[in-house]
Formats: C-alpha cells, structure tokens, sequence
C-alpha cells in the first residue's frame, strides 16, 4: 500500500456545515464559496498533519442528470480534484453521491493506492464502507467542522460513524474563514424591499446579532408565534422557560429554537430573494418549495441533532415559524 493520503469530500456535506458556521443557516443563497481556497486549504492541513502527499481530491456533488455544471467543471479543474457527480431528484434531494464516494472509498483501499483517507461526511450509511476500507488495510479519518459545545467536538456527524473511523479531527477555523463568506444581513432595506413587492405596511425588524442570530417573539403557547406582539431579540434556547421544568423544559427548549431557525431562515431567504421568488412562495403557500424545507430541516440537524428532524411537532414548528415571520416582515 502507498504511504499517501486521499481526500473524499461530500460536497453538499462540507458547504452546509462550512455555511452554517458563517451565516447561521444552510442556505446557499446565504454565502458564498471560495472553492479553491477551500479544498487547497483541506489539502494543506491534512499534510500538516501527516506528513503525506496527497493521491487526490474526491468531490462529490449533485446535479440534474448528473451533468458538470459551470461551477463543477471549474472545480474539476483544479489540480489534484476528480469530480463525481451523483443526481438531484425531482424533489430535489442527492441520488448515489454517497454509493459513488463509498464505491471509490473502498477501491482505493482495495488497489493500495493510498494510505490514510481522510472523510469529510456526516452520512451514517458510510460506516460501512470504512469498516470494509479498514480491513483492507487504510486507515479511515474522519475531518470535520469543530463544533466545541457537541459530544463529538465536529458538527453534524453521525456518532456511529465516528465510533467507526480511526480518529475524527477538524479542517482548521483559518480556512473556513477565508473559503467562506456570508453575503446577505437582514436590515431596514430588506424589510421596506418585501413591503413594496408585497404591497403591505413595512414591518421593522430587529437587527440580528452574534453569534447566531435568533428572533422570538412573545408568544401565547411554546408553538406558536403571536405576530401581533413586538419581536425581541433573544438566544433563549440556554433557557428552561419560565413555568416548565424537567422534562417537560427541555422540550420546550428545542420547540423555542425550533421556532427561531424558522424565523432567521425566513429572514435569510427574503434578504436574497426576488419578486417573482416571493409572489411565486405566496401564491404556492402553504407549500414550501424544497430548497427552503430542506433549508429548515439542514439547519434545524446543525442545532438540535439529526434525529429531532424526524420528529413531526419540530417539523411543524419549523415550517409555521416560517410562515409566521414573511408575514411579519411583509
């Protein structure tokens, strides 16, 4: 077996938790993607670490019919970067990016081409594909998004997973820093913009602050937004609740942070959009297009975990907040 390494990026993976970390939500329209900076930077720390070269950069992706786009070609040609593509169903989720990266994982550990393959996915489904690249002979790490406050100390990666890897660490906060950028904040522009293509009376919204932004309006049940009271802006999901204890508190804890991803993806959403977006989203209502319901869902997986996403009352509660906080803030 070569002593090198091979990098196995899934794409959709690394730009949720990369996005996630600079604009508080997955959506794309959110920030932007230095991708060069960004894989060149993965390759850079890996050999830091290990001292290795580097086979290559497998980037795993989707599109329509599984055809390169602009972007796609851009990135195939850098150098050391093969691009795979799986497809994007017509409700517009991933179909094989993960069969494709664990087919090229074990194939590689099979041919002795690499060493050490470095990971950077969340996807439960893989551990077995490292589990059968390990008894190949190639040890498996896992590369992540340092998420200090999570168990894992990585964002958004599944703990079978990492248990079955051969150690998790993290892509270093300096490339982050420099790959992405947030390029939208919800202001008094925004808010007077969705007044006029709304045609209703401009709402002012309260200015967002660090670290993640988080909007919660008095409310009349842990459920539902009351848009007739004045929105403050609060982090209340350290919080118990004032009259909840137990149990009962800590549930009332995610159905409040629930609430406040769905108001700050609503608030990213309409600070990106168009007039033609909006009208379209208000006359499809109570329908959410796929991109903003897996938005609420990615975000929600980011805060909560993976498995709250699962749960309806969440699900509700991220999709009503929505709702709630375009008729606010139009």
């Amino acid at each position: 077996m070569v002593n090198q390494t091979a990098i196995f990026i899934d794409a959709g993976f690394l730009l949720s938790v990369g996005g996630h970390r600079v604009s508080g939500t997955t959506l794309r329209s959110t920030f932007t993607t230095h991708y060069s900076t960004l894989i060149n930077g993965i390759v850079q720390a890996v050999k830091k670490n290990t001292g290795l070269n580097n086979l290559r950069v497998y980037w795993y992706d989707a599109s329509k019919d599984g055809l390169f786009t602009e972007q796609h070609k851009r990135i195939g040609l850098l150098p050391g970067v093969k691009v795979r593509l799986g497809r994007i169903s017509y409700n517009g989720e991933q179909k094989g990016v993960d069969l494709r990266l664990a087919l090229d994982l074990v194939g590689v550990a099979r041919t002795g081409a690499a060493s050490v393959a470095y990971l950077i996915s969340g996807d439960d489904d893989l551990a077995e594909a490292v589990e059968e690249a390990q008894d190949l002979g190639m040890k498996v790490v896992i590369l992540g998004v340092s998420k200090p406050e999570g168990r894992l100390g990585v964002a958004s990666v599944a703990e079978h997973l990492a248990l079955t890897a051969d150690a998790v660490e993290k892509i270093p906060d300096a490339v982050l820093d420099s790959a992405f950028t947030r390029v939208v904040e919800w202001d008094q522009k925004h808010a007077e913009s969705a007044s006029e293509i709304s045609k209703a009376p401009t709402v002012s919204p309260v200015a967002p602050k660090s670290p993640t932004p988080a909007v919660m309006a008095q409310k009349k049940s842990p459920q539902v937004v009351d848009s007739s009271e004045p929105a403050a802006v609060v982090y209340s999901s350290g919080s118990s609740g004032a009259g909840y204890q137990g149990a009962a508190a800590y549930e009332h804890r995610e159905e409040v942070t629930a609430e406040e991803i769905g108001i700050k993806v609503a608030e990213s959403w309409l600070a990106s959009t168009t007039q033609n977006e909006l009208l379209e989203i208000l006359a499809d209502r109570p329908t959410l297009p796929p991109e903003i319901d897996r938005t609420l869902l990615k975000d929600c997986a980011q805060v909560l975990g993976e498995w709250k996403t699962d749960q309806q009352q969440i699900r509700r509660i991220l999709r009503s907040s929505f709702w709630n906080q375009l008729d606010r803030l139009t």
